[in-house]
C-alpha cells in the first residue's frame, strides 16, 4: 500500500492573495485607482478586493488580470509568506 504525503491548504487563501495585492500594488507605487484603471473594474471593487473585511468575491479572471497589471506571477499572489 502506498502512504499518501498529507497536502496542507491554506485555509485563509483570499486574506493571503489580498495581502499579497496590497504589498506588490505598493511596490510598484500604484494607487487602488490606477490598479482599476488597468484592469477595467471599478475603484470601489479594488478597494472590497484589498479589504480584510471583504467576503470573498473575486474570479479567476479577475485575479489573473490584477497578477498581469501588477507584473507578477499568479503563484507570486498566492505565496502564503511573501511579506
Amino acid at each position: 500500500m502506498i502512504k499518501l504525503k498529507q497536502i496542507q491548504f491554506d485555509e485563509n487563501i483570499y486574506d493571503t492573495i489580498r495581502k499579497n495585492i496590497r504589498k506588490y500594488r505598493k511596490l510598484k507605487n500604484m494607487t487602488s485607482a490606477e490598479l482599476a484603471e488597468i484592469v477595467g473594474l471599478s475603484h470601489e471593487f479594488i478597494r472590497q478586493i484589498q479589504s480584510d473585511k471583504a467576503g470573498y468575491n473575486f474570479s479567476v479572471k479577475t485575479f489573473y488580470k490584477i497578477s498581469v497589471a501588477l507584473g507578477v506571477s499568479l503563484d507570486a499572489l498566492i505565496e502564503k509568506n511573501s511579506d
